[in-house]
């Protein structure tokens, strides 16, 4: 850990302190110190112990490296100090002060890709990093940053406790569609970029930022410019993959993709429609199925391969690599590449009273009293993540599939779900099934983990993004497994073929699923009992993987205390900042 020695003559040091006007005081030997206005709480570890006879209010106004205090000291309160520096000794009037110093606490800055899915899990990362001694600087996007604090329900600071959260523009009009996210990614690096770089330069100059910012932890998903603004800034940086380790392989396997002829080495589209299987003990894939095929048009496909290759170079550059699940539910993705470390499932929404980085505001009352009046295990929760679209069709058929089931569901229906008319539910169906004593009840963003935590709640609709994916296993509910794009594909194959925790949504020779499928899928969710043994077994993994003791609870410490030691200046930096980083022998000196 670095150590903030404070070098000064005591004419100087003089400068900082002030002999107030003798007062009586029940203690002579206290001096009373300043709190920072943000948190309450100290900011900074330099101690101040007094050796003194008979004073009366010797006040320290400020310190070098701008750091503020709380609380107060004894004179016969003395402790050794963690490092050692250089000591300016002043007298003034009666008191002798002795100034020494501590290394400040870790600072991190997390930076998460722009998007609900990703918000979400960094922002549990930043609390548990906290919890470990970190302050964290959390970036997010002008737009987004928005939406997070008008989601706090009681205000701006709100449950982020050491977390202070910043906006940065990502260089889109106000009013443009943030769901182009091969456009965004590509703005991101010319206008996010300076912005962070020009925050850890700055960082420590204020009394209320948290102090100099020695780390970095950035979504993979951000790509190679927040590692090489690491690398420049000498700070070491870790990667967070927040989706299935099973696809972040299939993009470390690259190489192996394109000499197997699954994928064009130059644009990723892929050569045929056969399946592909990266280890005897990984799953067979769809090629189509790829992350980076199912999103937008073939060229912003292409763009995106592209980036993506960029950011397995970057990866190369990281100290760390952690990965939002756990080794019993993906053991063969880990074996193929040990150096990634599970570290979940996050305990994203877990957290009483916490900020979770929703862009909408949960209908947190509206939903709990409703499955309150529920009996164990018998409403569906039907939730497709932030953006999932239907079209007419389909979000009809997904309506009567819900009515026709017969049993209560609660549905998360955002502003924007359907292309051209929102909500255009079919004739009649708001008055049968939502009013009074009707079967069911919509809501426009719910808590979600409360949700499934819920005893009433039998299964879970889902669209298979990975956050709802952990947060449904850890709640041991199934799934009728029904994905939209990118990763979620994969994920699909995880839980109703690997793990056999939930049926596919199948479509017809039209494309959609029926609303008599629907209502079939959730008849046998709900009468399964195999399925409910396997979900409970998994959701028992999980939690034993993030208790103390745990594989991915150890792993989570072991790293944020490899962070916290790695003093900047011990990073190498060559070549402008390309370095190879330790990500390979920091990550291999943890597991042995």
């Amino acid at each position: 850990m670095r150590d903030h020695k404070i070098q000064a003559e005591c004419q100087i040091v003089t400068n900082f302190l002030a002999v107030q006007t003798p007062t009586r005081n029940s203690n002579k030997n206290q001096l009373n110190l300043l709190e920072d206005p943000r948190t309450g709480l100290a900011t900074g570890a330099t101690r101040i112990i007094l050796f003194c006879s008979s004073w009366h209010g010797v006040c320290l106004h400020t310190c070098i490296f701008h750091y503020k205090f709380c609380g107060s000291i004894h004179s016969d309160d003395i402790t050794t100090a963690a490092s050692t520096a250089t000591v300016a000794k002043i007298t003034t009037a009666k008191v002798s002060v002795i100034i020494t110093s501590m290394a400040c606490p870790p600072h991190a800055v997390v930076i998460p890709y722009p998007a609900q899915g990703h918000v979400i899990p960094l922002m549990e990362v930043a609390h548990a990093l906290a919890d470990r001694g970190f302050n964290v600087t959390f970036v997010n996007t002008e737009f987004n940053h928005a939406r997070v604090v008008a989601s706090m329900s009681n205000g701006v600071g709100s449950g982020l406790g050491r977390i202070r959260l910043v906006a940065v523009p990502d260089g889109m009009a106000p009013g443009e569609d943030r769901n182009q996210l091969v456009r965004l990614t590509i703005l991101m690096a010319e206008f996010m970029a300076p912005k962070v770089e020009e925050l850890i330069l700055r960082s420590g100059e204020a009394a209320v930022d948290g102090g100099k910012i020695t780390c970095m932890v950035t979504d993979y998903n951000v790509g190679y410019w927040a590692v090489d603004i690491a690398r420049r800034t000498g700070i070491p940086v870790a990667a967070v993959w927040p989706a299935s380790a099973a696809v972040m392989v299939t993009l470390l396997s690259f190489p192996k993709l394109i000499e197997d002829n699954i994928i064009d080495g130059e644009d990723g589209s892929t050569l045929g429609e056969g399946t592909f299987q990266l280890s005897p003990d990984m799953p067979l894939m769809q090629s189509a199925h790829l992350a980076w095929n199912c999103i937008g048009d073939h060229d912003q496909q292409a763009t995106l391969y592209r980036l993506l290759c960029d950011g397995v170079r970057a990866m190369e550059q990281c100290d760390f690599v952690i990965c939002n699940s756990f080794q019993e539910a993906e053991p063969a993705s880990f074996k193929l590449f040990p150096n990634v470390l599970p570290v979940g499932p996050l305990l994203t929404g877990e957290r009483n009273g916490k900020a979770v980085g929703h862009f909408w505001q949960p209908e947190d009352d509206e939903c709990m009293s409703w499955l309150d009046a529920h009996t164990e295990r018998s409403v569906v929760y039907v939730a497709f993540g932030s953006f999932t679209m239907f079209n007419r069709r389909q979000f009809e058929e997904l309506a009567l599939g819900l009515e026709l089931s017969d049993r209560p569901f609660l549905w998360v229906v955002r502003p924007d779900i359907g292309h051209g008319a929102v909500h255009d539910y079919p004739k009649g169906f708001l008055d049968r099934v939502c009013g009074t004593g009707g079967q069911g009840k919509l809501v426009s963003w719910a808590p979600q983990q409360r949700v499934l935590a819920h005893p009433a709640v039998a299964c879970f609709v889902s669209h298979c993004g990975w956050n709802s994916t952990m947060e449904g296993v850890r709640n041991g509910v199934p799934f009728l497994a029904w994905p939209y794009f990118a990763d979620q594909f994969v994920n699909q194959v995880y839980i109703s073929d690997v793990w056999k925790v939930g049926l596919k949504a199948v479509a017809d020779e039209s494309g959609v699923i029926t609303k008599e499928h629907i209502a079939g899928r959730v008849e046998e969710l709900m009468k399964d009992a195999g399925m409910r043994e396997r979900v409970e077994a998994l959701k028992k993994a999980a939690h034993e993987s993030i208790q103390e003791g745990g594989s991915s609870h150890g792993n989570f410490d072991a790293f944020a205390e490899v962070m916290k030691n790695a003093a900047p200046h011990e990073v190498s930096v060559r070549d402008g900042g390309a370095s190879p980083g330790n990500f390979h022998t920091l990550a291999e000196g943890m597991k042995a």
